[in-house]
């Protein structure tokens, strides 16, 4: 099935939960085992939420948007972030150490254990950051 659906979203924490119901409504209309679709919603909320945290150090401008596209073709699943927060370097992008036992810092473990490629790409003006997460289904 070949899908493609995009939603803009305000950067803060209480978007977060919009931003799951939006991925579990795209991925009801792929035929995934549920596992998978909770699995895919984890990685998408991870990342959103890092860029809040993080592009965004938690004080967006208000009114200020991400993008989340959701896109699948050919079985090849897209998961396209846009956000005009503090550029990322990816050489920076690093999850802490698994056996370090403490809250957060996993976010980005559990988006490259779910997905199979996760790049940062140029961004598209008005975009600063475009985050790109692949899964072949």
């Amino acid at each position: 099935m070949n899908i493609q659906e995009s939603k803009d979203f305000l950067v803060s924490t209480a978007s977060l939960k919009e931003v799951r119901t939006f991925s579990r409504e795209v991925f009801e209309k792929i035929n995934l085992p549920q596992d998978q679709k909770d699995e895919l919603v984890l990685a998408i909320a991870e990342a959103a939420q890092n860029i809040v945290k993080h592009a965004f150090k938690n004080a967006a401008k208000p009114n200020e948007l991400m993008v989340v596209e959701i896109s699948c073709e050919n079985k090849k699943l897209q998961i396209a972030f846009y956000d005009r927060g503090t550029p990322v370097d990816p050489k920076k992008v690093k999850h802490r150490k698994i056996d370090n036992v403490k809250p957060g810092g996993l976010g980005t473990f559990f988006i490259q254990e779910i997905m199979d490629a996760v790049e940062f790409k140029d961004g598209k003006k008005p975009w600063i950051n475009h985050l790109v997460l692949t899964k072949q289904l």
